[in-house]
């Protein structure tokens, strides 16, 4: 982070969703900053018309698309915000996007977004700058994945009989199993994902699948997405509940914490995870706490030109080593929760601390243009269809396109 700050007080513009929580928490931190509320600039004007300018001394942050349904439809295609397909297309259109936006002073970078939003990827980044990461045969992006084939033969080759697949443009749990291998064909996954009519939806409820039939044909449905493998990182456990944490690490520092546990592998709040106990885990790690903040602190360190990013940790059993499974670009909505003793953000949620971060002259790195990929490739053209009714419709999920 960099001394970039306007001479001036602030102008803010924030492009987001204007009726979803996060806009509201964010211009609330504005407001009570003294500042002017930010001027909110909706994604789907911005899709509408094919970008959007700002001015010179407008200090743009970039908020998710997600949790909108005609924003959803814009970037996927897909009628059903349950519905898993689509994050290909939704990856293309929303880093297309974001490339038209144009002026301002930027707290997200769009060359970053494109890794963060794109997991082999992101693997690779993490990787070759030193931090620890679970194994994964498709860093990078360059071993092909067509489908469940191919994942059985990546498990046996790298000798992983417990992994997770994971779409690579996905988010919030969505389209993930947890794949356990064992001698004579046995599997099982654990997932929220089901299929009906031909179609993957997300669910709110996590399943077991025992066949391998089945597994294939949720892997075979997923892949044209793109998908991401990793080895199974054996975590510690809180209460017995398997247990990790989001880390929010603004302007360099890891400002924020939230232990999440569960029952299954998935420890997302929307799949029944639960808050943990920071303190308890604080008191686990002992003298190896502050190394896990400082992985988090270098794994945000590789994205310079973003404020701020989520990053999930993943403590191994017996709270003596950690790993980053994912970072996330819009990793900050939690609500309510203060700052981390001696981070810097004592007493302000995720928003205050990067409206303060602004503030105090820390802002992101500017790259020049040249250094703002593009997608790798084109998005597979597939048909949309429609929601088919279903009596477990009220059991689904939205596909977020968000990190909680």
């Amino acid at each position: 982070m960099t001394d970039r700050t306007p001479r001036r007080a602030p102008r803010f513009a924030v492009v987001g969703n204007p009726e979803n929580r996060r806009v509201a928490l964010f211009s609330r931190a504005v407001r009570d900053a003294g500042l002017p509320a930010p001027r909110v600039v909706p994604w789907t004007a911005v899709l509408r018309d094919g970008g959007a300018a700002f001015a010179p001394d407008e200090v743009v942050r970039l908020d998710s698309p997600g949790e909108n349904d005609a924003v959803d439809r814009a970037l996927r295609d897909v009628d059903d915000p349950t519905r898993v397909e689509g994050g290909a297309r939704w990856y293309a259109r929303f880093t297309a996007a974001v490339g038209t936006l144009t002026g301002g002073v930027r707290l997200d970078d769009p060359g970053e977004l494109a890794v963060l939003f794109d997991k082999r990827r992101c693997h690779e980044a993490l990787s070759r700058a030193g931090v620890p990461v679970p194994e994964s045969p498709t860093s990078g992006d360059r071993t092909p994945v067509r489908g469940w084939d191919d994942v059985r033969a990546l498990l046996d080759r790298h000798a992983m009989p417990r992994a997770f697949v994971k779409p690579a443009h996905g988010s919030s749990a969505s389209g993930v199993l947890a794949v356990e291998t064992a001698g004579r064909g046995r599997i099982r996954a654990t997932t929220s994902v089901e299929a009906v009519d031909g179609r993957l939806y997300n669910s709110l409820r996590v399943r077991r699948i025992t066949s391998e039939h089945e597994v294939a044909a949720l892997v075979d449905a997923l892949a044209p997405d793109g998908l991401h493998v990793e080895r199974w990182w054996p975590k510690a456990s809180q209460g017995g509940r398997v247990t990790d944490l989001r880390v929010v690490v603004v302007a360099g520092r890891a400002t924020h914490a939230v232990v999440r546990t569960s029952r299954s592998p998935m420890t997302n709040l929307h799949l029944g995870g639960r808050r943990g106990d920071l303190a308890a885990v604080v008191g686990a790690a002992g003298p190896h706490w502050a190394e896990a903040l400082q992985i988090c602190e270098r794994a945000a360190d590789r994205f310079p030109g973003t404020l701020c990013v989520g990053v999930d940790l993943l403590p191994a059993i017996g709270w003596r080593r950690f790993a980053v499974g994912e970072v996330n670009a819009f990793g900050d909505l939690l609500p309510g929760l203060t700052g981390l003793p001696g981070g810097g953000a004592e007493g302000r949620d995720t928003y205050a601390a990067q409206v303060a971060a602004v503030l105090q002259n820390r802002l992101p790195v500017r790259r020049p243009a040249t250094n703002q990929p593009a997608p790798d490739r084109p998005a597979p053209d597939r048909p949309a269809g429609t929601a088919t009714n279903h009596p477990a419709r009220n059991h689904r999920a939205r596909n977020h396109r968000a990190s909680t």
